[in-house]
């Protein structure tokens, strides 16, 4: 359910539907506007965004009701994954069925998940200001949020799933390999999201070149790596690249031939969505493509403590 999440997530921030929901209720916005007249409401508020001034001041009612769909259905799908996290666990704790370590770390992620909805709102309230979209930096924090929630709850699967080696393999420099790809690929994600929520990338969508050369044309400064579009873009293609190599490279160490595969063709899907000028389907993909490497490479890690039968 959290890796649907982040990919619905990600529809709802392509489809530009992320401000459309300006008020954050938690009880009552389960339930979409059933009448004309409340659909009005909902869009006489939206019409108050800077967004829609700006942006979608094109928008009709019709045009709004499918971009507040793809708003709704994402805290939607966000309460579902706390009721269905929270009562089975609620129900584990009443017959006293929790194994011993674990109620600490199940109640620490559900305190996360709850973060994380407090996380989503004060990202959205970040584009109710003098601009046509939610800040970039608050959209990566919510991303990696996601990313930190889906980590931890795969990697205590995988725990309970399987027997604690009883001594650590003489492995110590292949782990430090395989942490490093995975705090590599883990910044890559993020500035990932620096891409996506600035829209840098529907600049420059020709590869490996940008405006005909290899470094984008706009004068760099420091400020650049995080504000500008062209820089952004510049410097999520080839920490990807990096990341990519230093993961093969660890795939290849440990024999995870689906894990080698995964890389590229997630370099191919991240090409792909440049080329197509971050077409919906192509770009989702892309990031469902960032949380299966995550998966697969944890399990690679996972094996240096647990015994995989």
């Amino acid at each position: 359910m959290v890796f649907a999440m982040a990919v619905i997530g990600a529809i709802t921030r392509l489809t530009e539907s992320v401000l459309s929901i300006t008020e954050w209720k938690p009880i009552m916005g389960t339930i979409p506007p059933l009448t004309e007249a409340a659909w009005q409401h909902e869009f006489n508020l939206y019409q108050q965004t800077s967004e829609f001034r700006i942006q979608h001041y094109w928008m009709e009612l019709g045009d709004f009701k499918n971009i507040y769909f793809w708003e709704w259905f994402h805290r939607l799908w966000g309460r579902a994954i706390g009721l269905v996290y929270a009562l089975p666990l609620l129900y584990f704790f009443i017959r006293k069925q929790i194994p011993k370590g674990y109620g600490i770390k199940f109640i620490g992620l559900l305190i996360l998940g709850g973060l994380q909805g407090v996380i989503g709102w004060w990202m959205v309230t970040s584009g109710f200001v003098d601009r046509a979209d939610v800040s970039h930096y608050r959209l990566a924090i919510h991303l990696g949020m996601a990313i930190l929630l889906f980590g931890l709850l795969y990697w205590l699967a995988m725990n309970l799933k399987y027997e604690k080696r009883v001594s650590d393999l003489p492995v110590f420099c292949v782990r430090r390999h395989g942490w490093t790809s995975l705090a590599l690929l883990s910044i890559t994600i993020l500035w990932g999201a620096f891409v996506a929520g600035s829209n840098a990338g529907v600049i420059y969508n020709t590869w490996p070149l940008m405006g005909g050369q290899i470094t984008p044309p706009e004068t760099f400064n420091i400020s650049s790596i995080i504000e500008q579009q062209a820089w952004l873009q510049f410097i999520h293609r080839w920490i990807a690249i990096v990341a990519g190599g230093l993961i093969l490279s660890f795939a290849y160490r440990v024999k995870a031939w689906p894990l080698a595969l995964m890389v590229i063709a997630q370099i191919g899907l991240g090409i792909a969505t440049l080329l197509t000028g971050v077409h919906i389907h192509v770009a989702a993909t892309h990031q469902a493509g960032a949380i299966i490497l995550t998966a697969l490479l944890l399990s690679q890690l996972h094996r240096f403590y647990y015994v995989h039968r």
